[in-house]
C-alpha cells in the first residue's frame, strides 16, 4: 500500500434507480478488484429509500474514501455526490455539477454546442405532444431527458405513428433526430483518451445489448480510419472538459461512414461508465495496458470531496 492516499474504501452500490441491478454488478466487481489491489473494502448497499439510512451507514463505516458504483438517478445525477460532499468523504468520479449536467441530456447537448462539438437536432416536448403526432421529421428518437443505460428509448421510423409512451415516462421527454451509422465509444481516464471501441449488435444498443452476456460484440481498438479514431479521442476529451468531468467519463458516438469526419455525431457522455463483466470501459483500459484492479485503484486515488 506504499504511496496510497486511502486504505479503507466503501464501495457504494444499489440505489433507487432503474439501473439498480447494473449498479450491484458493478459494485461487487469493483469491490473484489480493490481487495485484490490491497485495499480494505466495505460494500455499502444503498436502498430504494435513498439518503437518511445511507448517511447513517457511512458514518458507521467511516471509510477513507467512497468508490461510487451507483448508476442512474440519485446515484450519478449529483444527489449522492452532494451527500458525500456534506459528509466530507472523498469519492470517486465526477462532482455535483458535472454529474448533474451530464445526466441532463438537453443541457449536455448545450455544453457540446458551446464547445463546438457535433450533435443532432433535439428538443424537449410534452409527452402528450409526442403521442399525438410527429414532432420531428422521421426517423427520430424519443427518450427520457434524465436516464442512462438506454432506459426508455424509442426509435420512430417510417410508416409508424407517434409512439405510445408508458406512464413511467416523465411528462416531458427529449426528441432528437436519429443519427444513422456505426456505434462507437471512447473513455477518458484522467487527461488521456483510451482506445476507441466499436459496438456490434443486432438491432440497436439497448439495455439488453449493454448488459446481457452475448448482447453485443465489441472491437477494441476499433477498426477505423486513423482520422476517425483521432476525432473520437479528441471529441471525448473535449466533451469531458466541457462538462467539467473528473477522473473518468465515456462518450458515445454514431458515425455515418459515408461522410467521413462530418458523419461523426456525439450522443451522450456518461460520468459513471459501467464496470460490469460486459462493460466497455474496462475493455478499453485493458487495451491501454491497465488491469481492472489498476483501473479501480486509479479512480480511488483520485477521490476527492472538493469539486
Amino acid at each position: 500500500m506504499s504511496g496510497r492516499t486511502y486504505q479503507h474504501v466503501a464501495v457504494l452500490m444499489g440505489g433507487p434507480s432503474s439501473e439498480r441491478d447494473v449498479s450491484l454488478s458493478t459494485g461487487r466487481g469493483c469491490a473484489e478488484a480493490l481487495r485484490g489491489e490491497g485495499y480494505t473494502v466495505t460494500e455499502v448497499e444503498a436502498g430504494a429509500e435513498g439518503g437518511p439510512e445511507l448517511v447513517s451507514r457511512l458514518q458507521q463505516v467511516a471509510p477513507d474514501a467512497v468508490f461510487n458504483a451507483l448508476h442512474g438517478r440519485w446515484g450519478e445525477d449529483g444527489c449522492v455526490q452532494g451527500v458525500l460532499e456534506w459528509l466530507r468523504i472523498p469519492y470517486t468520479h465526477s462532482g455535483v455539477r458535472a454529474s448533474s449536467l451530464a445526466m441532463d441530456k438537453a443541457r449536455t447537448k448545450d455544453a457540446y454546442r458551446i464547445a463546438g462539438l457535433p450533435v443532432v437536432e433535439s428538443r424537449i416536448v410534452p409527452k402528450a405532444e409526442v403521442a399525438a403526432g410527429h414532432v420531428l421529421p422521421l426517423p427520430y428518437v424519443v427518450k427520457p431527458n434524465n436516464e442512462g443505460s438506454s432506459v426508455g428509448i424509442y426509435i420512430v421510423t417510417e410508416g409508424t405513428t407517434g409512439p405510445t409512451l408508458p406512464d413511467t415516462m416523465p411528462a416531458r421527454v427529449m426528441v432528437e433526430t436519429y443519427a444513422p451509422g456505426r456505434e462507437l465509444t471512447c473513455t477518458v481516464l484522467g487527461d488521456r483518451a483510451l482506445p476507441v471501441t466499436e459496438i456490434h449488435m443486432d438491432g440497436w444498443y439497448d439495455y439488453e445489448a449493454k448488459y446481457a452476456p452475448g448482447g453485443s460484440r465489441h472491437t477494441v481498438p476499433a477498426d477505423l480510419p486513423e482520422e476517425i479514431t483521432a476525432a473520437c479521442r479528441d471529441y471525448a476529451l473535449r466533451a469531458h472538459d466541457a462538462l467539467g468531468a473528473r477522473a473518468i467519463s465515456r462518450t458515445d458516438f454514431r458515425w455515418d461512414d459515408t461522410r467521413g469526419v462530418d458523419g461523426l455525431i456525439l450522443l451522450e457522455t456518461n460520468t459513471q461508465p459501467g464496470m460490469t463483466p460486459t462493460s466497455l470501459t474496462p475493455e478499453q483500459a485493458e487495451a491501454a495496458g491497465l488491469t481492472f484492479g489498476q483501473l479501480c485503484a486509479i479512480l480511488v486515488e483520485d477521490a476527492s470531496c472538493d469539486r
